[in-house]
């Protein structure tokens, strides 16, 4: 027996030897090597109720990226789509999957606020330097705050916080007044929008706007996520009768169920619709319902842009939006050039490298982006991080005025494109 074993431990190791041989006889191609291949993680809702947004978001990641084709120094780009189903736990559980199965270096983007704020855990306990969330909700601010050192891997907000945009409501609406173009029946606004961070963090933020202007509050209605069967929604608003309503969804077919819900109404009521344009399909979707809605969008302005929507149209068969599309673009881009500097500063790629050029460079505002379509500029400061630099010519949106599925700018008065006009039934 003591010779047999001998002798299997003696064909086992000419085996090992032989299959060395083999190996070390074939080329080695070093872009099939783990170490020269960049995982990237994108998170959207590329399925369920919000999947449109999910499709925009794909759609500009791939035009940004094929730009370089996929390549970024020596690293061959891949990506891990990590679909949310616009659903925080559902979330948590497909970012903790790419980050420990499928070993991705770094995240890019994510569209919900609830899904930012789960994800933002997820990100930290994997220690993935996570960029460009779109989620916007303060309670992102209040948890990095709370410890920015465990929650820094949230590298940076693509979309400030409610209360930094929504006073842009209060002055496109008070000029004209003051100007004698409406003159609202009563200073009362109800608020309403989809029961989650985001909703009720636009919520609060735009009623303190109104009742710092003298407006009075008679009424906050929130509704599920995803909800179309809303006429008690809509009931209450009808009771409180005021003059504005105003309010955000995130689900554009929950939108605009809504605001169809609206028309069929006695509800007569100037109507402030965040996100209504956020789907590139909205126009499709909500049709004429949309008339005199108010929201604050983006614009196509620049022929870049213009060129962007074009080849995305023709690409993917759908028109894009400037809010998911082509920000989408923009923050693909910008991540980019993020990876760009982190190869020049450190020579790697990889979680760590993310993690410190972000802080030493992103937060800094030593690396901004200003060749994008949608934005002027977009930047960071140690004073305004984890939220972009909000003022003209870094982020800002105006406020539009929806009419026969075109948008036209009422605020700021320097882009300004035509006043508002009341709606037909408060004439």
């Amino acid at each position: 027996m003591r010779y047999k074993a001998i002798f299997l431990i003696s064909l086992l190791f000419l085996v090992m030897a032989m299959s060395l041989m083999i190996i070390g006889c074939i080329d080695y191609d070093p872009a099939e090597d783990n170490d020269n291949v960049l995982k990237i993680g994108v998170l959207g809702p590329f399925s369920g109720p919000s999947e449109k947004i999910g499709r925009e978001f794909k759609g500009a990641v791939e035009m940004a990226f094929e730009e370089i084709e996929y390549q970024i120094g020596e690293y061959k780009v891949e990506f891990v789509w990590i679909d949310s189903q616009s659903d925080p736990k559902r979330a948590t559980l497909a970012y903790e999957e790419a980050a420990k199965k499928d070993n991705i270096d770094v995240g890019l983007l994510n569209w919900h606020s609830s899904v930012a704020v789960a994800a933002m855990d997820a990100a930290a306990r994997n220690q993935v330097p996570h960029f460009f969330g779109l989620g916007a909700t303060d309670i992102i601010n209040e948890k990095y705050n709370h410890d920015s050192e465990y929650y820094s891997y949230w590298m940076g907000k693509a979309w400030p916080s409610p209360d930094k945009l929504t006073s842009a409501y209060i002055e496109a609406l008070q000029g004209p007044i003051e100007e004698g173009l409406w003159e609202p029946r009563n200073m009362k606004v109800s608020i309403y929008g989809e029961d989650t961070d985001w909703g009720k963090s636009f919520g609060a933020a735009i009623a303190s706007d109104f009742e710092a202007a003298g407006w009075e509050i008679v009424g906050e209605h929130y509704f599920p996520a995803g909800a179309t069967e809303l006429l008690t929604v809509i009931n209450s608003l009808e009771d409180k009768d005021a003059a504005v309503i105003a309010g955000s969804v995130a689900t554009a077919s929950s939108f605009t169920a809504f605001i169809e819900e609206i028309r069929k109404s006695n509800l007569q009521s100037v109507i402030i619709a965040d996100g209504l344009g956020w789907t590139g399909e909205w126009y499709e979707m909500a049709g004429d319902n949309s008339n005199y809605v108010l929201d604050q969008v983006q614009a196509w302005t620049s022929d870049e842009a213009k060129v962007f929507k074009t080849t995305f149209k023709g690409k993917y068969g759908f028109t894009p939006s400037t809010s998911s599309g082509g920000l989408a673009y923009d923050l693909a881009s910008f991540f980019i050039e993020v990876a760009k500097g982190t190869l020049k500063e450190h020579g790697t790629l990889n979680r760590d490298t993310f993690y410190e050029f972000g802080q030493d460079r992103l937060w800094t505002g030593e690396i901004s982006f200003t060749d994008g379509i949608i934005m002027n500029k977009y930047q960071y400061s140690l004073q305004t991080v984890p939220d972009p630099i909000v003022k003209d010519g870094y982020f800002m949106f105006p406020v539009i005025q929806y009419y026969k599925g075109e948008d036209h700018i009422i605020w700021p008065e320097i882009w300004k494109e035509s006043d508002f006009k009341p709606p037909s039934y408060l004439n």
